[in-house]
């Protein structure tokens, strides 16, 4: 049966008995509005551990000015009719000022990572992620933890910051959960009209071009990006924010394409915001 844990006290004790029983953990942290892609996430996380903890937590923190946190899909009851169709006990939903008491003034700065990418107009947004995550996994400390791949960027700092901190917990980054016509699933798809829903198409399509390329031996970063352009351009609504193709480690843009680098975007359809990615293989 699904049990709901506001407080952190309740959290740790929780977490406690967990692992006084020689229990592992795995952990999906989350901000609410669930789909497949989370679903996917947990169904893995149930296969390689005895408890499964998942968290719902709109973090204040990773959201910009003027971007959509008052607005942003919450679904909490459907939410928890989901995880426990998906087996799951034991669900952390605490309060902002559960998370963040008055005067609170802490933040975890990943260098060299943060800036690039959607960092570059996002500014302290992965300061918010890390500093939460961080905290998070201080209060369950899982075995393992589980990301999408969506969120690549994200995944990268998370890494180092597990790496560099020595914190003894495995970041499993699993595969992009897409629908049927290839566009991946978001918590924020549900801001997208029908024809947005159509226009964003011109993510993957653009991702999948770039691999198709490389494939064939073309290694030139701006060509490749180029044809990528043209596709995003042929979609009335869609703004580029950016489209790089960096070091999977680094994030370092390269100028000639190697198997393993990562072709990233983050591209405005309307008004909604969409990231996407492609690991290259050839």
């Amino acid at each position: 049966m699904l049990q709901v844990i506001k407080s952190i006290k309740d959290m740790k004790q929780k977490i406690k008995t967990i692992k006084d029983s020689h229990l592992t953990i795995g952990f999906v942290p989350t901000m609410g509005a669930l789909h497949e892609g989370h679903l996917s996430l947990v169904r893995n996380a149930k296969k390689e551990h005895d408890e499964v903890v998942v968290s719902i937590f709109v973090n204040p923190l990773q959201f910009g000015k003027n971007e959509d946190l008052r607005h942003y899909p919450r679904t909490f009851d459907r939410d928890c009719e989901l995880l426990s169709r998906e087996g799951v006990n034991l669900v952390f939903y605490p309060d902002i000022t559960e998370i963040y008491p008055d005067g609170f003034c802490t933040s975890v700065i990943v260098h060299d990572l943060e800036d690039k990418l959607c960092g570059k107009t996002r500014p302290g947004h992965f300061r918010g992620v890390a500093v939460v995550v961080l905290k998070l996994f201080h209060l369950i400390k899982p075995d393992s933890a589980y990301f999408g791949q969506k969120d690549f960027q994200q995944t990268v700092i998370i890494k180092r910051m597990v790496y560099d901190l020595n914190l003894d917990i495995n970041v499993k980054v699993l595969p992009t959960i897409r629908n049927t016509e290839g566009l991946a699933l978001s918590s924020r798809n549900v801001y997208l009209t029908e024809t947005e829903k159509k226009d964003a198409l011109c993510l993957y399509q653009s991702l999948v071009k770039a691999q198709c390329m490389a494939t064939s031996g073309i290694t030139d970063t701006e060509k490749i990006i180029r044809e990528m352009k043209k596709i995003i351009h042929t979609c009335a609504s869609a703004t580029i924010d950016y489209i790089s193709i960096v070091n999977p480690e680094t994030l370092e843009i390269t100028s000639e394409v190697r198997n393993g680098n990562v072709v990233t975007l983050a591209i405005r359809i309307g008004r909604t915001r969409l990231i996407d990615n492609v690991i290259l293989t050839f």
